[in-house]
């Protein structure tokens, strides 16, 4: 989108409530609809040649997902975005957009397991060789560097840790041998957090979460910097990259509240991880929007807001059956692996075997929560219920 629009000013607000849509090019029909389509027909032989018109065949785009690779486009200050059929495949779409044979990449220990699964069992299919690093490394990343080190891959907070990065330093040094900046935002958004304008090239979100926002449907997105969007829009279309319009139009209705439910996630988690820091069960809260964190001072530099996504370390001594007593005396809070939509849901942090460059306690108890949008008195009740019985 041209920064000479008139909705590039606008606050993040109403450009949720209005990008990516014109009704005035839909019989004024508020929401765009939603297009089913493979084949385009062309009304002559002129325009079907490159550029003779604008949509050319469904994969290659239409109005449905036009609409809202345009919306985040916008919200990520990005010179292009891609859609993908959800956060694993969009973290796929960006690494392998920009690595190849021979080359080496550096991934954050904090990672999304899945995106660890990925690295490890693909990308050494493809001739590419990987390194984990610890997180808190910032400049430090250099000494990790190679002739052939071609993307770092970043993630803040990390997964389950919830450690942060400082991601300008870490791009600097990147971009000082060449590499290419990548960088996991699902949890803050683009609301929270721009990516893009810290130097990182390629910005990925599980839009499942928090975009969707509703338990749904999958999405991932890439956003890319002008430096990164050439190579990821071609291999996207060498892929056959697409996704369904129905789950489209499901993130762009998630899209216009999700300012809405940010603010009640970021309310409700703080509420609750008021109260729980108080209790004798918990000993460490890991959440880098509260003063406590480690990594609170780089979270007020590069973020925004916070989201619902945190975890707690339950007391020296937990065993495994009182934490797992504790969840399954939850009430409010799904036991489920996803998170962002507006339930509450709570899993076991099981760090073994998903860390290399990074110690962690292998006899630590924790668990993490994600805080969803029902009454937070109601949630600090389950919470409390579930403490006593497990602790009693």
């Amino acid at each position: 989108m041209s920064n000479s629009d008139p909705k590039s000013s606008l606050k993040p607000d109403t450009k949720l409530a209005h990008l990516g849509r014109e009704p005035r090019s839909f019989h004024g029909f508020v929401n765009p609809p939603v297009v089913h389509a493979s084949t385009v027909l062309y009304p002559d032989v002129e325009s079907m040649r490159p550029g003779g018109q604008k949509y050319s065949y469904a994969r290659r785009g239409n109005p449905t997902t036009d609409s809202l690779e345009e919306a985040l486009c916008e919200l990520e200050g990005a010179a292009g975005v891609k859609l993908t059929n959800s956060g694993l495949n969009a973290v796929a779409l960006a690494v392998l957009s920009c690595v190849k044979s021979g080359d080496h990449i550096l991934i954050t220990d904090t990672a999304y397991h899945p995106t660890r699964h990925f690295a490890d069992t693909v990308l050494p299919k493809f001739g590419v060789s990987v390194d984990y690093y610890d997180p808190l490394m910032g400049v430090g990343i250099k000494s990790l560097f190679r002739p052939n080190t071609t993307a770092v891959f970043t993630e803040a907070p990390g997964s389950l840790t919830f450690e942060m990065q400082d991601i300008p330093a870490i791009a600097e040094a990147a971009h000082d041998i060449g590499a290419t900046v990548l960088m996991d935002n699902t949890w803050a958004t683009p609301l929270f957090c721009q990516p893009i304008s810290l130097g990182v090239d390629l910005a990925i979100q599980a839009g499942t979460k928090y975009i969707v926002g509703h338990s749904d449907a999958m999405l991932g997105t890439v956003a890319a910097s002008e430096r990164a969007w050439e190579a990821l829009d071609e291999y996207y279309g060498a892929i056959g990259g697409h996704v369904a319009p129905d789950d489209v139009f499901l993130g762009l209705r998630g899209l216009r509240t999700m300012s809405v439910r940010l603010e009640r996630h970021q309310r409700n988690t703080h509420a609750v991880l008021n109260w729980l820091k108080d209790q004798p069960a918990v000993a460490n809260i890991s959440y880098p929007a509260l003063p406590s964190d480690p990594g609170y001072e780089i979270w007020k530099r590069d973020f925004s807001g916070s989201t619902g996504l945190c975890a707690f370390d339950f007391a020296d001594g937990t065993t495994n059956e009182q934490s797992n007593a504790f969840l399954n005396a939850l009430n409010l809070f799904g036991l489920g692996y996803s998170w962002g939509g507006f339930e509450s849901l709570a899993i076991p942090v099981k760090l073994k075997g998903s860390r290399s460059a990074t110690q962690f306690d292998e006899k630590r108890r924790s668990v993490r929560l994600h805080i969803g949008l029902e009454d937070p008195e109601d949630l600090i009740t389950d919470i409390g219920q579930a403490l006593n019985k497990a602790f009693d």
